[in-house]
């Protein structure tokens, strides 16, 4: 698999893109891009991603002002992370809840969605 894309709603029921890939940019690391509706809201970088499952915490780190074509947006509706670790420190396909400060406070990512993203090759 190259790459997963999935729309999943986050606790207030607004819609979500989540997007996990291989970036060049990042010399081939693991990015998760998240994508709102433009105009519901901005997201400032860098904000960093907490994610959560069970008793385990991580926080990725915001890329998105590395890549241009991002930082450039005017409509600042999406944000890239490093996925890389967290995949790495996954050996199961564990439900996730994202939160996402001043965005959204919790996302669950359902364990389908994290099996895409630990088969991206």
């Amino acid at each position: 698999m190259n790459a997963s894309s999935e729309f999943l709603r986050d606790l207030d029921f607004e819609t979500w893109q989540l997007v996990a890939y291989k970036s060049p940019l990042f010399e081939d690391k693991l990015i998760l891009r998240v994508i709102g509706y433009p105009g519901n809201l901005r997201i400032d970088h860098p904000t960093d991603l907490r994610v959560e499952s069970g008793r385990k915490q991580w926080l990725l780190d915001d890329k998105t002002l590395l890549n241009v074509e991002l930082a450039n947006d005017g409509r600042q509706a999406a944000a890239e992370f490093d996925l890389d670790e967290l995949i790495k420190n996954l050996d199961k396909n564990r439900p996730l809840r994202l939160s996402l400060s001043g965005v959204f406070s919790e996302l669950p990512v359902p364990p389908f969605v994290v099996k895409e993203w630990r088969s991206i090759n």
